[in-house]
């Protein structure tokens, strides 16, 4: 049995619920093979007071100190984030968090082997730093930004990989990610490609007609899911949507750009084809895909998109931009179409394309189930045991 600590500022809390939840999605799935425990450690920045002029920072109060989920004790201290200057100093703020908080829960009676951290900067770089003290080996697994994005800065990239230097291994979610740690000098051997998966239970078609029903849908449905941040594209597939006369629009998600995104709607005359629905659980987002006829995603950048699996398992064939792991995932008609140039009129090409194939979504659930998570778990936990023996 490997008693497994995961160290990660990115997982759902009573605050936050879809806040890192591939994070979770993949604890609960080691966890069932009943060779792993785990303890969690999700840091979250400490924020003084709650204020509607801060309402971002505000629901930081609101996260207790212990939550019990899943069967699974998870620990959310506080750290200092500096506005500004706080990119270069976090590791080192967020490396006392956690060291201050194992210590702890270690008076408590728990025994460690691994740490697994998610994310590797800031949360990978305060772990090795942490990990130094504690005397615990560690992994980190690279999600997206953290490699694709964060290491376009000098020092954050020394940090990462000299964190990638002690752990003892690192996992990427997908080969491009891969590809882009050897690129930036990290030891090939010593990383792994570990994908998610998706949950095929969870997510699988409700009925396609009673749910537009619901819905009161009855044109052809678009659907875009994710952080309404400018990284995901939805004021592209807004756009797009003048060059799609029969095309309505619903977006999942909430963040920044919710005010402009809205905005935008009113200016280009699409508010009664644009419907914004927030953020949505889980069990409500598979009646939204299960209802839309394309999902598309319009990202600058991704690590391993699960939105994608999600749709497609509900049913739901893409239209994606060809970015990061992204064309790992979209490799035929039955899965969707990858748009080449990131911008109005290449959404609107693929999103023509996508819809001509009227492509079977029995077809595209059954391209969805080859993404199950047993075999990344499998070898999940062999490298879980692998290190943990040689560290014993």
């Amino acid at each position: 049995m490997v008693n497994l600590l995961v160290v990660t500022t990115l997982f759902p809390n009573s605050v936050q619920h879809r806040h890192g939840i591939f994070v979770e999605t993949r604890l609960k799935k080691i966890l069932e093979t009943g060779e792993v425990n785990a303890v969690v450690v999700a840091p979250v920045p400490w924020f003084p007071l709650k204020s509607k002029h801060f309402s971002q920072y505000s629901q930081y109060v609101d996260i207790p100190s212990k939550e019990h989920r899943n069967g699974v004790d998870i620990y959310h201290p506080r750290y200092l984030v500096i506005p500004k200057v706080g990119m270069l100093i976090t590791p080192l703020f967020l490396a006392l968090a956690i060291f201050l908080t194992i210590f702890k829960v270690r008076k408590q009676g728990y025994q460690f082997d691994l740490i697994d951290a998610h994310y590797f900067y800031p949360d990978g770089v305060a772990v090795a730093i942490a990990s130094h003290f504690l005397k615990l080996p560690f992994v980190i697994s690279a999600r997206g930004s953290d490699i694709n994005l964060i290491p376009n800065y000098s020092m954050p990239r020394k940090m990462i990989l000299w964190a990638a230097s002690k752990a003892h291994a690192s996992i990427t979610v997908s080969s491009a990610l891969k590809e882009r740690m050897v690129a930036l000098g990290a030891e090939e051997k010593k990383i792994h490609v570990l994908r998610n998966g998706v949950d095929d239970v969870l997510f699988s078609p409700k009925n396609y007609q009673e749910m537009r029903n619901n819905l009161s849908l009855e044109s052809t449905t678009l659907l875009s899911v994710g952080n309404l941040t400018e990284l995901k594209g939805h004021d592209l597939i807004i756009k797009s949507l003048l060059n799609l006369p029969d095309c309505e629009l619903i977006i999942v998600g909430g963040g920044e750009l919710d005010r402009s995104l809205k905005a935008l709607v009113d200016t280009l005359g699409l508010s009664e084809r644009v419907r914004f629905m927030g953020t949505l659980k889980q069990a409500e987002l598979v009646e939204v895909y299960s209802s839309a006829d394309l999902l598309v995603l319009a990202s600058s950048r991704e690590g391993w998109a699960n939105v994608l699996l999600e749709a497609m398992a509900c049913g739901t064939p893409v239209v994606a931009t060809n970015v990061g792991g992204t064309p790992e995932l979209v490799k035929s008609p039955e899965a969707g179409v990858l748009v080449e140039e990131r911008s109005t009129s290449g959404l609107v090409k693929a999103i023509n394309k996508a819809l001509s194939l009227k492509v079977d979504r029995g077809l595209t659930r059954e391209y969805a189930k080859k993404f199950s998570w047993d075999q990344t778990i499998k070898n999940q936990t062999s490298l879980y045991k692998r290190i943990v023996n040689i560290n014993a």
